[in-house]
């Protein structure tokens, strides 16, 4: 891996703009959703933790997908 690589994962990557900042709290609120019906459907467990974990996850990657993007 490129140490150019390695920077860029490990910067900070601010919304520079207001489309990227609404695109950010767009994912945020379908995530929020979605870990609410799980919440709300799926019996409590270690099931329903690792699947609202897994769009927590799902979450910070797309974030990150936006916050990287030039």
């Amino acid at each position: 891996m490129a140490p150019a690589d390695i920077e860029h994962r490990f910067a900070f990557h601010p919304a520079t703009t207001d489309e990227k900042r609404d695109a950010h709290g767009s994912i945020r609120q379908a995530c929020r959703r979605l870990a609410d019906q799980i919440n709300e459907q799926v019996p409590a467990g270690r099931e329903q933790a690792l699947a609202v974990t897994k769009v927590e996850e799902a979450m910070f990657w797309a974030n990150a997908a936006l916050a990287r993007q030039e």
